[in-house]
């Protein structure tokens, strides 16, 4: 198994969507999504990975270093990103804010504003959209950063809703205070898990905030590459997941309910058809 082979095993097994995603890429790139996504995922899982802060914060480092340095010591997942950051041409400084900002996962120091929450989407989800776009388009600029900057907001916000009560439970606030305190919620209620109308207006507001920047995100895909589209198919799943936290609205701190596999695929394969997420 080569470096790419082995990247394309761990993203089936950390991130399936993001490996069904990529399948509608033609093959000669998509060995670079692979890399990436898979990068990305082995990153966004190190917070539960680790017992305390100071040991994800090592991890993050170890990658800072070999992505600085172009040595992946061994590690067959980051040599495949080496060799894609090389091969297209990839800015490393956009990875080494990517892995800064991740920092932020390991503590419970809630999410100040929104204006905090989309610079935190900006260097980690909208990096991602961009960086895959640069890799489809052979490392030239597209022209997509206006798509990227949105649809990473409108990933990251509802990956936070749909993770809400788990990180309630564990005491930590992904999703920006400022929108809690002006609909009158206090962090307290929201760590004892107690349900108010206060409650689910602030999280109502942030669905829709959220489904405002698809909609950007989705009108600035419209003028993009056809090249470049396939990047941006995990978006055709934000939908999805935002129509099942409605369903859910009533009750923010049980487990939202998963969206079945084929359910998900299916919405892959149409996006693709289509050509726009």
């Amino acid at each position: 198994m080569d470096t790419y082979e082995h990247a394309a095993a761990a993203l089936r097994e950390t991130d399936p969507d993001r490996f069904i995603a990529d399948l509608f890429v033609p093959v000669g790139p998509r060995r670079h999504l692979h890399a990436l996504h898979a990068f990305d995922a082995e990153i966004r899982r190190i917070r539960h990975l680790v017992s305390e802060p100071a040991l994800g914060e090592i991890r993050l480092q170890w990658w800072r270093d070999a992505i600085a340095n172009d040595a992946g010591a061994g590690n067959p997942l980051a040599e495949a990103l080496l060799a894609t950051i090389r091969d297209v041409r990839l800015p490393r400084p956009t990875f080494d804010n990517l892995l800064a900002a991740r920092i932020f996962d390991f503590y419970n120091d809630p999410m100040p504003s929104m204006a905090d929450f989309e610079g935190y989407a900006g260097e980690t989800d909208a990096a991602v959209f961009q960086l895959s776009a640069l890799a489809l388009s052979g490392g030239e600029d597209p022209g997509s950063a206006d798509a990227s900057g949105h649809a990473g907001v409108a990933s990251a916000l509802t990956t936070a809703l749909r993770h809400f009560s788990l990180d309630a439970g564990r005491q930590q606030l992904f999703l920006p205070r400022d929108r809690f305190e002006v609909a009158g919620v206090h962090l307290d209620d929201v760590f004892a898990r107690r349900t108010a109308p206060e409650l689910l207006m602030a999280l109502t507001d942030l669905r829709e905030t959220a489904r405002d920047h698809l909609a950007r995100a989705r009108a600035a895909i419209a003028g993009l590459p056809a090249a470049v589209v396939p990047a941006y198919l995990p978006l055709a799943l934000v939908e999805r997941q935002l129509k099942q936290l409605e369903k859910d609205a009533a009750s923010p701190f049980d487990a939202t309910r998963p969206i079945a596999q084929w359910r998900r695929q299916l919405t892959l394969w149409r996006a693709a058809r289509r050509g726009r997420p």
